[in-house]
């Protein structure tokens, strides 16, 4: 939890500066201040741009900016990681909360993902790198979760012999289903 933790709040937070540079510049354009909005570093493609994927409305939930949900939910999944590590057993209920809060995380991250793919039809790099740290925490919470409430059933012993199967599964579900819209622009 601590490197998926620190991973996806280090890419919350550039996302979040990124998206108070884009609403800077944007209010600069608005003002006469400046001609045109600029792009980032991430912009690498015409399939690859995170000020395109920030300059859309999927890019706030709740009136908030994704990134800022991010960087509230890593830095608590840092934190219970560091506890965790420290020999500090916390209770169910937290374990509860913890897996209430990343099964909300992988259901938002999978409906980005598809608005990201199919009707945005950009992606974002530091996105992707969310995407990436928030999968495998899932799985790897969920298997938690099981092994401390249902020890021995078939679904706790499945997923801990093969989670990291699971992992890379959903990853090349996700690569696939990249590589099937964006076609052979993903190379150029």
């Amino acid at each position: 939890m601590i490197v998926a933790g620190v991973v996806g709040l280090i890419a919350a937070t550039v996302l979040t500066y990124d998206k108070l540079q884009l609403l800077q510049q944007k209010l600069d354009v608005a003002n006469g201040d400046a001609d045109e909005v600029a792009g980032f570093l991430c912009d690498v493609s015409r399939w690859a741009s995170c000020s395109g994927v920030m300059s859309s409305e999927e890019a706030s939930a709740f009136g908030i900016p994704n990134s800022m949900l991010g960087m509230i939910g890593f830095s608590v999944l840092l934190a219970l990681g560091v506890v965790h590590v420290s020999g500090i057993s916390l209770p169910r209920w937290m374990w509860a909360g913890v897996q209430v809060g990343v099964t909300a995380g992988v259901l938002f991250v999978t409906w980005l993902q598809y608005q990201a793919i199919y009707d945005i039809g950009l992606l974002c790099l530091y996105c992707v790198a969310v995407w990436i740290v928030v999968i495998p925490i899932f799985v790897l919470v969920t298997r938690a979760s099981l092994n401390l409430w249902r020890p021995g059933s078939r679904v706790a012993r499945f997923l801990s012999n093969w989670t990291l199967l699971v992992v890379l599964l959903w990853y090349v579900i996700v690569t696939g289903l990249i590589f099937i819209e964006f076609g052979s622009s993903v190379f150029s």
